[in-house]
């Protein structure tokens, strides 16, 4: 898209908004009933997009991609009403007679920028949030699932007016054009470096960001954990989309006394989800393109291969890969693997495992699997990380009732639900001041009297 295009789009939607056809709640509803109805009627188009994207299975991509954005539309179908009501607060003394409230204000234009690994789900959750708050939307999807991106740019068309929401297709040089206009919330799903620059680019416009990053999600698993258990949900987890999901489980961190039985829990749990042979396995994704295949490839250790290890280059496929007895010093410890390879590392004490945790970047998720409820609420009171679970993995985004967020280098901000609908809200105090009385003391000339009335309400 043309810069000049791209600009006149976006005035378009300021007009939009300005005018006032984004306020009231119905508007709103229509339009994710609108949105809503144009998913379900291409939901064969959207399969057929992310099995060529992704290779997803049309069983995964409803669970994972469209069944998501269904789920965020009813619950914002159900309360966004609600949650566009004024918010009463209570009104000090000092200022009687008077009412508070909040008012939900809408910011205006925001942008939203998403990433190829859930392609569709990443896209229009935050999406929905937006439109749910009463914003327009500038939506941005990944150049490298282009498929998506087309899906994604007609189903949009189908649904609302331009004005309302459109998508830009495109690469870096579309990145780029996008970061330089002014918006009044930037919304962004990707990698830390990337995050930085959008930070860097939404300052120039002091524009309020929310950044959905990254980094490597520990699991520990600890010597009273159900392994049979844990092995065959930490294996759905790790290896959903071939890894490709932020808060997938980036390496197990565990028991020196259970390593064993644990990584042959391991092998079970994969030859029971997968197969005998992964990449035969018609329901079993691929890598997005090359370059990320090489580079996964590259973090493979031979001599460290505790099961898989088998790669297709023409399929940019990847076999559920585990490297037993990892170190930190490992390549594929320094930086999110993103990709089906499981390290699984050791500790002696669970104090070692937090302390080394935590002097590490804060991760955007974080799992425990154990049956000690004393260390389940110590490992979650004490570790710093996005959100997480005990004794699962990754389901703790796959709700509307809390939010989804990170913190540090995993990100900042949160979305989904009651949360999805404030991040793209601003909330105006206002005082109500009556006129049949005016307390004097606030003015000058000042007084003893008025003095001690001061104090006696502000303290």
């Amino acid at each position: 898209m043309e810069r000049a295009l791209l600009l006149k789009k976006i005035d378009a939607q300021r007009a939009f908004f300005a005018a006032g056809k984004t306020r009231p709640v119905e508007a709103r509803l229509e339009a994710l009933r609108a949105l809503r109805d144009a998913i379900a009627a291409m939901e064969d188009e959207i399969n057929a997009a992310l099995k060529a994207d992704l290779g997803k299975s049309a069983t995964e991509s409803y669970m994972c991609e469209t069944g998501m954005v269904l789920s965020e539309i009813s619950h914002m179908l159900k309360h966004a009403r609600r949650y566009s009501r004024p918010l009463r607060a209570r009104t000090p003394l000092a200022q009687f007679h008077a009412s508070s409230r909040q008012l939900a204000c809408p910011y205006g234009v925001a942008l939203v920028m998403s990433p190829w690994n859930y392609p569709l789900m990443l896209a229009l959750d935050p999406a929905v949030d937006a439109i749910a708050a009463g914003n327009t939307v500038v939506l941005k999807p990944s150049a490298y699932a282009p498929r998506t991106s087309e899906v994604l740019e007609k189903l949009v068309a189908r649904a609302l007016p331009a004005e309302w929401m459109f998508v830009v297709t495109g690469g870096r040089a579309e990145n780029a054009m996008l970061l330089d206009c002014k918006f009044d919330y930037i919304f962004f799903t990707g990698g830390v470096n990337v995050g930085r620059l959008v930070m860097e680019k939404a300052a120039a416009h002091l524009t309020p960001v929310t950044l959905e990053l990254g980094g490597k999600s520990p699991c520990i698993v600890d010597r009273t954990a159900n392994l049979e258990l844990a092995a065959k949900r930490i294996a759905f987890g790790k290896f959903l989309n071939c890894g490709q999901t932020c808060v997938a489980p980036d390496y197990i961190y565990c028991d020196e006394a259970i390593r064993e039985p644990l990584v042959e829990a391991l092998k079970r749990a994969v030859a029971a989800q997968y197969g005998a042979r992964p990449l035969e396995n018609p329901n079993y994704g691929r890598i997005v393109n090359r370059k990320h295949f090489d580079r996964l490839t590259g973090l493979i250790d031979p001599a460290k291969v505790a099961l898989g290890g088998e790669c297709d280059e023409s399929s940019l496929r990847i076999a559920p890969t585990v490297l037993d007895r990892a170190s930190f010093s490992d390549a594929c410890m320094g930086e999110e693997i993103f990709g089906p390879i499981l390290p699984v590392l050791t500790y002696r004490t669970l104090d070692e495992a937090l302390a080394e945790i935590d002097a590490r970047p804060h991760p955007l998720a974080l799992y425990f699997f154990s049956a000690d409820r004393a260390a389940q609420r110590r490992v979650m009171d004490s570790a710093r990380f996005g959100g997480g679970c005990i004794n699962d993995t990754i389901i703790h985004l796959a709700t509307s009732n809390m939010p989804f967020g990170g913190m540090g280098e995993s990100g900042m901000g949160g979305y989904h639900g009651r949360a999805g609908f404030e991040t793209f809200t601003h909330r105006k105090s206002i005082v109500d001041k009556k006129t049949w009385l005016d307390l004097p003391m606030r003015y000058q000339p000042y007084n003893k009297l008025g003095d001690r009335l001061i104090r006696m309400f502000l303290r």
